[in-house]
């Protein structure tokens, strides 16, 4: 059962300027450590990025939270499976948020060109839950 359904679209050249006006702080702030593995060989790294803050965008607003104390951006962790299919592992209080809403599952698309990124999010239920 789908519980929340989110997208988000962002412009590369912001994050480009992100990443270039505060380097490593932004970097740790926004991405976990394998985000930035996964990112940052790469010969253009901001459109990936960019897909990614997009991903994390478009977890919140499936959540239905924003960004909020509970709901933190490294705690949304965009991953990739072998066959390059990313997939959400969610951490700390953004997890319990996800699990009161019975949210035990995200699908995520990610797609981006030179100038844009956007991401569209699924959260599941495998159970029904009590709307109450």
């Amino acid at each position: 059962m789908i519980i929340g359904l989110g997208t988000d679209i962002v412009d590369v050249e912001r994050i480009a300027r992100m990443i270039a006006n505060h380097g490593d702080h932004f970097l740790a702030r926004v991405f976990t450590k394998a985000e930035i593995a996964h990112c940052q060989p790469r010969r253009d790294p901001a459109p990936h990025y960019a897909g990614r803050w997009a991903a994390k965008e478009a977890v919140m607003k499936v959540l239905g939270t924003g960004f909020t104390n509970e709901v933190g951006w490294t705690d949304i962790e965009v991953l990739v499976k072998p066959s390059g299919q990313p997939y959400i592992e969610l951490h700390g209080t953004t997890l319990d948020v996800a699990t009161r809403l019975g949210i035990n599952e995200i699908l995520v698309s990610i797609s981006h060109t030179k100038n844009y990124a956007t991401a569209t999010a699924i959260g599941m239920a495998t159970k029904t839950i009590d709307p109450k």
